[in-house]
């Protein structure tokens, strides 16, 4: 599958809350005293981040924004921040926009990439789990379309929590998780942080063509390890060009993302670090937004730094999880496999699960009886009571058939239109009844009386369907 040059990099939270953990340092009690002095604020003045003036930053908070170590860093109307005991396994979803929607200046931008990132202090594990941005998933409230949209519908609805709030919703129902937080981070926050510590070291498994921003020169980096400065380390992670495409990519990050972490932890830098905080943090903060308090920055933070390497968790859902294919518009999409999505998750979620309700796992026919799909049938075929047949093998099965009926005309293919997303039960059914991919139709209709319809053709009645 072709993939155009990417243009903005999702930076997982854990390179943010490294560095708000250094306040953590100080007594814990001064930390608010600590930010309300930064820019030489006091408690309830008014903080305005700098708008940098950077193509790739996010856009800036309302000036009105008081400065607030309690609240979070992001607009009125984004998703509220959620309490957490410091106990339980905590889940966050980092998105970065794409910058060619942002440089073309035409609306709220798209996703680029969405990775989360769960911490579980129970049994001490975390994980990375990294979601493509063409993956063809039912938007709630919406038609299906890439996940990558769900952002900007948000944003361009205005909707309660705005893209985080839409975006976290589409990962939560792909995934069939609870996600806590959310944080975007921008180009600027990501090479300051990694100049900050005086670059990462990485082993690059291949020779690689990297595209820095800014209109610097292609560089090409050699197979070994080497520490990259900022601007490097962030084209290495944005590059494509390598066989896997986003697959690859998103395996970069991740090993960027751990690279920063163990930088921080392995070098003595938290003395040099501790009295750059303020500058840093002022760095960071104008180009991420969350609804993570700074409370819960630094207590992730230190969390993050207290877990072994070994018993960090990584994932990206792949070439095997999903079905490459093409939308009814001629978009090249990624279809999920729902078994396959879930053994994915697993491997990140259930392998650190410390038996906290955040994962939920659920049977395949748990899920499908939450979707409570109502189905019609309709026979497409010169098969007497073929639709009716089959009606009743599906209600045996458990599933709601309320109509039952002919077709307009003969079909050779047994053909299903979904009309509302039921990725569950549209999975089980496209494998019960052996459906042709090409014969498998998205025509999102919140009016529709049933939610899947299926055609039967000459294909299912020659499978002895009526016996």
């Amino acid at each position: 599958m072709n993939r155009s040059p990417n243009r903005l990099l999702t930076f997982l939270v854990i390179a943010f809350v490294a560095t708000a953990s250094l306040t953590a340092l100080l007594a814990y009690d001064t930390v608010r005293d600590l930010v309300a002095t930064w820019n030489g604020t006091a408690p309830g003045d008014e903080f305005i981040p700098v708008d940098n003036g950077d193509p790739g930053a996010l856009p800036t908070v309302a000036s009105s924004t008081v400065f607030d170590p309690s609240a979070p860093i992001q607009p009125a109307g984004y998703p509220a921040p959620h309490a957490w005991d410091g106990e339980s396994r905590v889940t966050v979803l980092v998105m970065g926009v794409d910058l060619r929607d942002l440089e073309t200046n035409e609306g709220p931008p798209r996703t680029d990439t969405m990775m989360l990132l769960t911490i579980d202090p129970a049994t001490g594990t975390a994980g990375m789990l990294s979601i493509p941005r063409d993956m063809w998933v039912a938007i709630p409230g919406y038609d299906y379309g890439k996940i990558n949209t769900a952002y900007q519908l948000g944003e361009i609805f205005d909707l309660p929590g705005g893209g985080p709030g839409l975006a976290m919703a589409s990962v939560e129902q792909l995934l069939g998780i609870e996600i806590d937080y959310y944080a975007q981070v921008d180009f600027h926050a990501f090479e300051k942080l990694i100049d900050e510590i005086g670059g990462v070291k990485l082993n690059i498994p291949e020779e690689i063509k990297v595209d820095p921003r800014g209109g610097k020169p292609i560089r090409k980096l050699q197979p070994g390890i080497q520490t990259l400065p900022g601007d490097i380390a962030l084209a290495y992670a944005r590059s494509r060009n390598t066989p896997g495409g986003d697959f690859d990519r998103a395996d970069r990050q991740q090993q960027v993302i751990l690279a920063i972490r163990d930088r921080i932890l392995t070098f003595d830098l938290l003395p040099t670090l501790i009295a750059r905080a303020p500058a840093i943090y002022q760095d960071i903060a104008d180009g991420i937004r969350t609804n993570l308090t700074l409370d819960q920055m630094i207590r992730i933070g230190l969390l993050a730094g207290q877990i072994a390497p070994e018993n960090i968790h990584r994932a990206v859902i792949g070439a095997d999880a999903v079905i490459f294919d093409m939308s009814p518009e001629g978009q090249e999409i990624l279809k999920p496999i729902p078994d396959q999505i879930r053994l994915v998750r697993d491997e990140i979620f259930a392998s650190t699960s410390s038996g906290s309700p955040v994962v939920v796992n659920k049977s395949l026919e748990e899920l499908i009886a939450e979707e409570a799909a109502k189905l019609s049938v309709l026979n497409g075929t010169t098969v007497p009571g073929l639709a009716a047949t089959t009606s009743g093998m599906l209600t045996d099965e458990g599933f709601l058939v309320t109509l039952t009926d002919n077709a307009d005309q003969l079909y050779a293919m047994t053909t299903i239109i979904d009309y509302s997303g039921k990725p569950y039960t549209l999975q089980f059914l496209i494998e019960l009844l052996n459906i042709n991919p090409s014969h498998i139709f998205h025509s999102y209709d919140p009016d529709s009386k049933v939610d899947i319809q299926i055609i039967l053709g000459d294909d299912w009645a020659a499978q002895g369907a009526t016996e």
